[in-house]
C-alpha cells in the first residue's frame, strides 16, 4: 500500500493537468473566436461599429473581472473541481448562446456571461495544479497549462474563420460551446488535494496558518475574505507582478483583438487570410516560447528565487522595439519577421510569471491571488485595450490606434524587474 500511494498522486495530477489544459485550450479558443467574426459582425444585419466591436471583448472581461474575486474566495475554501465544473458549464452555454443573438444588446450580453463562467475556472485553476506539484516544477507545469493560450487562441481565429467563411458566424459560436459541456461533467472526476501538500518550504507558522485554514475552511468565507484581500495588497513583490502582468494583458489583448481587422484594413489581406496567418503566428511563437520560457524559468530559479520575474522582464523588455516595427514597417517580410520574434519573446514569460504569482502567497490564499490578479489585470489590461483601440480607430484609423501597444509592453517589462528586486528585499 505504501507504494501505490505515490502512483496513484502522480496519475491524479497527471489527470487533473491533462484536463484542465485541455479546458484553458477552449478556454481561449471561445474568447479568440469572437475578433475573428469581427468584419463579418460588422456588416452582418447588426451593423456593428468598431467601438461595439471592442466592447465584446471589453464586456466579457469586465463581467470575468468582477466575478473573480467571489470565485476566488470559494477556491480557497470549497471544493475546486465542482466549482471548475460549474463555471465551464456555465461559459459553454453563454456561448452557445450568442449564436441565436438577434440584436447587439442580446450578444453583448451573451457575450458578457461567459464572464461568470470563466472566472470560475480561470481562479482556481492555478491554485488546484499548484497542489498536484512541487515548486520545482511549476514553471514547467504552469507552462503547460498555459500553452493552451497561443494555441486554444489561434485555433480561435482559425476555427472562427473557417466556420464564418463556408457556414456564417453563427455556427461558429455553436462549435465553440457545446464541447465544453462535456468537459465539465470530466472535471467531476478530478482529485482535490489538501491546501500546501506540495509546499514543503514552508515556515512553522505558515504551515500553522494554513492548516487552520483547511480545518475550518467551510465556516470562514465571510470573515476571512477581507482580511486575505488586505494581506495580498501588503505583499509588495505580490502587487508589482500584478501591475506588470496588467500592462502585459493590455498589450498582448489589444494585439489579440485587432491584429486580425489590422491585417485586413492596413495590409490590404483577403478576410480569411488574415485571421488564418495570424493565428499561425500565434500558435507557433506561443507552443514555442511557452515552453521554451517554462523550462528557462525552472532552470534560473535553481540559483535565483527572482529568476521567474527576471526572465520575463528580460523578454517583454525585448520584445518591445519588434512590436512596434511589426506595427510600423512598411514591407511585408519585415512585419512578417518582427511579428514572429515579438510573439515568441511576449510567450516566454507566461510560464514564469504565472508561476511567480503562486509562489509569491501561501498556499491558502493562492485562489484569492489569482482572483486578485485576474481582477486587476483585466480591469487595467485587456478590458481597456479593445474598446481604447477601437475608440482611436473610429476617431483617426487602425494604423495609428495599435500604435499605444509597444508603450504597454516597455511599461511591463519595467514592472516586472522591479518586482523581482522587491521579491529580493522580502527574502533578506
Amino acid at each position: 500500500m505504501p507504494d501505490q500511494a505515490p502512483k496513484s498522486w502522480l496519475n491524479s495530477a497527471g489527470w487533473g493537468l491533462a484536463i484542465l489544459s485541455f479546458i484553458n485550450l477552449f478556454n481561449y479558443l471561445d474568447r479568440f473566436l469572437v475578433p475573428a467574426l469581427f468584419e463579418s459582425l460588422k456588416h452582418s444585419e447588426l451593423k456593428l461599429s468598431d467601438t461595439q466591436l471592442g466592447l465584446l471583448m471589453s464586456g466579457f472581461l469586465a463581467v470575468y473581472t468582477l466575478a473573480a474575486p467571489l470565485f476566488g474566495v470559494l477556491g480557497d475554501r470549497r471544493a475546486r473541481p465542482k466549482l471548475i465544473a460549474f463555471g465551464v458549464g456555465c461559459w459553454s452555454l453563454a456561448t452557445s448562446l450568442s449564436g441565436f443573438a438577434g440584436s447587439y444588446v442580446a450578444l453583448l450580453a451573451a457575450r458578457a456571461s461567459v464572464g461568470i463562467g470563466e472566472a470560475a475556472y480561470g481562479t482556481i485553476a492555478p491554485s488546484l495544479l499548484s497542489d498536484y506539484f512541487p515548486a520545482a516544477r511549476r514553471g514547467r507545469v504552469m507552462a503547460i497549462f498555459f500553452c493552451a493560450i497561443p494555441v486554444g487562441s489561434a485555433l480561435g481565429y482559425v476555427v472562427g474563420g473557417l466556420m464564418d467563411v463556408h457556414f456564417g458566424w453563427r455556427v461558429a459560436f455553436f462549435v465553440a460551446g457545446v464541447p465544453g459541456l462535456a468537459l465539465a461533467v470530466l472535471c467531476l472526476w478530478m482529485k482535490d488535494p489538501p491546501r500546501g501538500s506540495q509546499d514543503t518550504d514552508l515556515s512553522p507558522a505558515d504551515k500553522t496558518n494554513v492548516e487552520s485554514a483547511n480545518r475550518f475552511s467551510q465556516s470562514s468565507v465571510g470573515s476571512e475574505t477581507k482580511a486575505t484581500y488586505l494581506r495580498l495588497l501588503r505583499n509588495r513583490p505580490f502587487v508589482v507582478t500584478v501591475l506588470g502582468y496588467a500592462a502585459y494583458t493590455f498589450a498582448m489583448g489589444g494585439l489579440a483583438s485587432w491584429m486580425p481587422a489590422f491585417l485586413e484594413r492596413v495590409r490590404g489581406m483577403p478576410h480569411g487570410d488574415a485571421t488564418i496567418s495570424f493565428g499561425y503566428i500565434v500558435v507557433i511563437t506561443g507552443f514555442i516560447g511557452t515552453f521554451i520560457g517554462g523550462w528557462l524559468g525552472d532552470y534560473c530559479a535553481k540559483y535565483s528565487k527572482q529568476a521567474y520575474l527576471l526572465v520575463s522582464a528580460i523578454a517583454t523588455l525585448l520584445a518591445a522595439p519588434f512590436v512596434w516595427f511589426a506595427l510600423t514597417a512598411a514591407s511585408s517580410t519585415m512585419y512578417l519577421a518582427c511579428m514572429v520574434t515579438a510573439q515568441l519573446l511576449m510567450f516566454l514569460s507566461t510560464g514564469p510569471i504565472n508561476a511567480s504569482i503562486v509562489n509569491l502567497v501561501l498556499p491558502n490564499q493562492r485562489a484569492s491571488a489569482v482572483a486578485l490578479e485576474i481582477f486587476s489585470i483585466h480591469l487595467l489590461g485587456d478590458a481597456i485595450s479593445p474598446y481604447l483601440i477601437g475608440a482611436i480607430s473610429d476617431a483617426s484609423s487602425l494604423a495609428q490606434a495599435v500604435k499605444i501597444v509597444p508603450i504597454a509592453v516597455i511599461l511591463s517589462g519595467a514592472l516586472w524587474g522591479w518586482a523581482a528586486r522587491e521579491q529580493a528585499k522580502a527574502n533578506k
